[in-house]
């Protein structure tokens, strides 16, 4: 398989809450032929569709507790995981990932999966991928919910923060996953959670994926994919359908805040936005259920 890493079947049994079975999409790749990307498909096949795309830390087991709320609501639920995350192919060498990529990776599977006009509820990395791709493809989608996330353009208020947290991962022994997930939330998760969100990475050398997403987050305006970027965010000034903003409370009014994708796309005027309490970074870990329902109520407007 030229070097590509497949996690076995084995670490994902018994899971916490994940009791979902495993589906896979071939997806050519100019480098090393064909790629398997793993995704969830719960629901009905003839429900709307709801995306669920998720970021750095987790992959698709983060979304177990929202699918069974989306499931009882008549939606069909898909959620993948990115390439190098979770249980798709996972690559040999830092250079094979980037955030081009990663943007052709998840349109090629959108493409496969013959999205039309679905809803998309973005978390973290899913938005910095999902806004671009709905930008250039505005045809996959007809409604769009984001989590603490935005388009990186190359100018990151955060970038000084950022650049410090990048280094204290990179410093320590294990680059944390599970660990990661739990730092950034309300609630302390459970030994066995945690382990659940390290069940992908056999070793350190299943984590090139997850090492490479900080050095690849367009901060500055020097590096690579700023340009494409920067002309998908003017595209996304006149979209028009509708964008709902769930973000935590906590980063109201800061950098990782709602207010400039509030004040940028119009299809966010007259939504149900909502700064949820009790809420890391990691939302959906903290408040599951709770996005779930508003998600449903989105979906159906």
């Amino acid at each position: 398989m030229n070097g590509i890493l497949r996690t076995p079947d084995e670490c994902f049994a018994d899971l916490p809450g994940y009791d979902f079975s495993p589906h896979y999409a071939e997806l050519p790749d100019n480098d090393f032929g064909t790629l398997r990307m793993h995704y969830l498909d719960e629901g009905p096949r003839d429900g709307s569709t709801i995306l669920l795309l998720h970021g750095q830390g987790c992959w698709s087991y983060i979304f177990r507790d929202m699918i069974p709320v989306l499931v009882a609501a008549g939606h069909r639920v898909i959620a993948p995981d990115f390439i190098g995350f979770g249980r798709s192919d996972k690559l040999p060498g830092t250079d094979d990932y980037t955030f081009e990529k990663h943007v052709r990776w998840l349109t090629t599977f959108f493409r496969t999966m013959k999205f039309d006009r679905i809803t998309a509820y973005l978390f973290d990395w899913g938005g910095y991928f999902g806004l671009r791709i709905a930008a250039e493809h505005p045809d996959l989608f007809s409604r769009i919910a984001l989590s603490n996330t935005l388009l990186p353009t190359g100018d990151a208020p955060g970038r000084e923060w950022f650049i410090n947290w990048r280094a204290e991962q990179f410093a320590m022994p294990r680059f944390p996953q599970g660990e990661m997930v739990d730092d950034g939330t309300h609630r302390k998760l459970s030994p066995e959670t945690i382990a659940a969100f390290d069940a992908p990475y056999v070793d350190e050398t299943y984590k090139t994926g997850p090492r490479r997403f900080p050095m690849i987050l367009p901060i500055s305006p020097d590096m690579p994919s700023v340009p494409e970027n920067v002309a998908a965010w003017a595209l996304l000034a006149v979209w028009k359908k509708p964008v709902l903003t769930l973000f935590s409370a906590a980063f109201a009014g800061t950098a990782m805040g709602p207010e400039k994708l509030l004040g940028h796309i119009p299809g966010t005027v007259g939504q149900p936005h909502a700064l949820l309490a009790d809420a890391g970074f990691y939302i959906v870990e903290d408040q599951p259920l709770e996005l779930a329902r508003r998600l449903v109520t989105f979906a159906a407007d």
